[in-house]
């Protein structure tokens, strides 16, 4: 998500230079290429004005301290500037009525309601350990009753059944007195969607909402429908008192207009963000998190989260103390270092939120990269346990036995094999003193030019 927009804006910002302070003249070209930006980023053009105003508002005249470039100025000024327009800060669910709280889920079809419902629905039982009752009142669509039914049972929670020739209304009343006597937290209820928005649609939904007065009432919105994402949110909140928005298939928006127009044209916190097919691919949403993704700066906090949730702490533990102790850093080791890796959404996923490493993952043949990691684990597998412990004894018999086990050639197993002998000439430096400064300044010393902050790279912050 935002890969044309954080190229342009990188590259862009980085022309604010040399200046003792900001004016209206040296900043008028970036200003310039900072709208082009956001207009090709799907942007709406009364918040593309309003930010650029406000930038332009904010830069003009701002003197530079002695620890800052203009350019350092600047980019503080657009990264606050994006935060503001995509709402300060995270929303949560506010889930504070007396069980269960209803929450309702509206939007249109094709925009990932239904699995919405059972994204959320884990997240609340695995991160707020909350008890979730899921009920569709879509009773235009058979198949998504049923397609809700197998997600809930996918993701380990209650579903309420419901038939197509029920009442919307009394399927959701009655999913809310079962939700009472079995004592459930939360009910998510899915909605109808229609193709386009129309009127017997919203009239339906306002019937609905009345009847069961849900705390939250959340729209689902695809975020690749750019511009009309914010568009259809709107008419929306015309007809129901919208609480939030969840924005689903940002990992497939290139843009990232919708993340940008749709707190602006509603007023709505996006409180939620989908950035994958996978089941637990939804998580909260962070405006200024965001921002720093945009702007290159990576996303450390969501990375760190991450790894609390997916990493094996136990493993982590044993691998560090091994590593601490100079036992050495075998294939075993980083065939679990493969796997600890896909568990957190790959390496493009990983270098997305690393500071300075956003561009260097839009720039990666991101396929190709992920073929990559397979490969090696192909490989690593086709070995015998003596071999990944010792892998100094793997001969040229070996070699070709391995290379022919995992489907991949000779020259493919003698890269695997530089690979880890230089991973694990680092893995060494962890033992003695000093040894984390050592490391980052050998994986410093690796980055590419301009990768590592300062002159010829992205400003240092």
């Amino acid at each position: 998500m935002f890969e044309n927009l954080s190229e342009r804006l990188t590259k862009t910002l980085r022309f604010v230079t040399g200046q003792a302070k900001l004016t209206e003249d040296n900043i008028k070209d970036t200003l310039r290429e900072v709208r082009m930006a956001l207009l090709e980023a799907d942007v709406a053009l009364p918040v593309v004005k309003e930010f650029v105003n406000s930038v332009k508002e904010r830069a003009v005249g701002v003197e530079v301290s002695k620890s800052l470039t203009p350019g350092q100025v600047f980019v503080k000024i657009v990264n606050e500037e994006l935060v503001r327009v995509m709402g300060e800060a995270n929303e949560a669910l506010n889930l504070a009525a007396t069980p269960p709280a209803v929450v309702l889920m509206a939007g249109l079809q094709g925009a990932g309601k239904t699995t919405s419902v059972a994204k959320l629905s884990r997240l609340l039982k695995d991160r707020e350990k909350k008890k979730v009752l899921v009920v569709s009142a879509d009773v235009y669509r058979p198949a998504a009753i049923k397609q809700l039914e197998t997600l809930a049972a996918e993701v380990g929670v209650d579903f309420f059944p419901s038939s197509a020739d029920q009442d919307p209304i009394d399927i959701a009343r009655a999913a809310i007195q079962h939700a009472k006597i079995q004592h459930h937290d939360v009910l998510l209820v899915d909605t109808a969607g229609r193709l386009h928005v129309d009127s017997d649609m919203m009239d339906e939904i306002k019937r609905l909402h009345a009847a069961i007065n849900p705390i939250e009432t959340l729209f689902v919105v695809d975020a690749m429908t750019g511009q009309d994402a914010a568009n259809t949110a709107r008419s929306f909140n015309e007809v129901l008192p919208l609480t939030g928005v969840i924005l689903t298939k940002a990992d497939g928006d290139a843009r990232g207009g919708a993340a940008l127009s749709v707190r602006h044209i509603t007023g709505k916190p996006i409180k939620f963000i989908g950035m994958g097919e996978k089941i637990d691919a939804l998580e909260p949403f962070y405006p200024d998190r965001l921002a720093s993704r945009i702007l290159g700066m990576g996303d450390v906090l969501s990375l760190i989260e991450e790894a609390e949730r997916k990493i094996d702490k136990d493993k982590a533990e044993k691998f560090a103390a091994k590593i601490k102790k100079g036992k050495g850093f075998d294939l075993e080791d980083f065939r679990e270092q493969i796997q600890q890796m896909k568990n957190m959404g790959g390496m493009m996923g990983m270098l997305d939120k690393m500071p300075g490493m956003g561009q260097l993952a839009q720039a990666a043949d991101a396929s190709k990269a992920e073929k990559g990691i397979i490969q090696m684990e192909c490989i690593i597998n086709s070995m015998t346990p003596g071999e990944r412990r010792n892998p100094d004894i793997i001969s040229g018999s070996r070699k070709k036995r391995i290379a022919a086990g995992s489907g991949t050639q000779i020259q493919d197993v003698n890269r695997l094999l530089k690979q880890h002998k230089q991973m694990s000439k680092m893995m060494k430096k962890f033992s003695g003193k000093g040894g984390i400064s050592k490391m980052m300044r050998g994986m410093k010393g690796m980055l590419p030019p301009g990768m590592g902050g300062g002159p010829g790279g992205f400003p240092r912050m």
